[in-house]
């Protein structure tokens, strides 16, 4: 019988993969919310930060270093987050019309 987790067994590639996946595509689908409406888009940037903190907040409560390598993940997937949409609103911005 298979357990599931990083910590607790076996972990297959496609869940990594998912998961990956998961997270370039909320950063795409910032980036171009942030583009066509840029005051909508914060609202949701800040809602997929605060849960991404949600998550770094609970791996940093492991001690010492395996606290930071839990918690780190979910940090630069947090910052990831972060540049797309300023990135969409900086097109944005630079468009001529």
């Amino acid at each position: 019988m298979r357990s599931g987790g990083v910590l607790g067994g076996h972990t297959s590639y496609e869940e990594y993969f998912a998961t990956i996946f998961g997270i370039v595509g909320i950063c795409v689908l910032l980036a171009v919310l942030a583009f066509l409406v840029p005051r909508l888009s914060r609202h949701s940037e800040r809602g997929t930060q605060r849960t991404l903190g949600v998550g770094s907040r609970a791996g940093g409560n492991a001690p010492g270093i395996l606290g930071r390598i839990l918690s780190k993940p979910f940090r630069s997937s947090s910052k990831a987050v972060g540049r797309s949409g300023s990135a969409g609103r900086r097109a944005r911005g630079r468009m001529p019309c």
